[in-house]
């Protein structure tokens, strides 16, 4: 599972744009949504790496 965690910030980033476009903004308005969506996502990444370190099982 933890091979397919790349796939996460691509799908908020594909429906955040899927949502741009829907109501007519740029991708310069939505910039800031971007980078909430690549904070969030390192945060998950973080979480999980700290936490396979925790456990011992990083060798998974």
């Amino acid at each position: 599972m933890i091979r397919f965690m790349f796939i996460i910030p691509l799908v908020l980033s594909l429906l955040w744009l899927v949502y741009l476009k829907a109501h007519g903004w740029t991708l310069k308005q939505g910039q800031k949504g971007f980078i909430y969506i690549v904070v969030v996502s390192a945060v998950i990444a973080v979480f999980y790496t700290v936490m396979m370190w925790l456990t011992g099982r990083g060798n998974l």
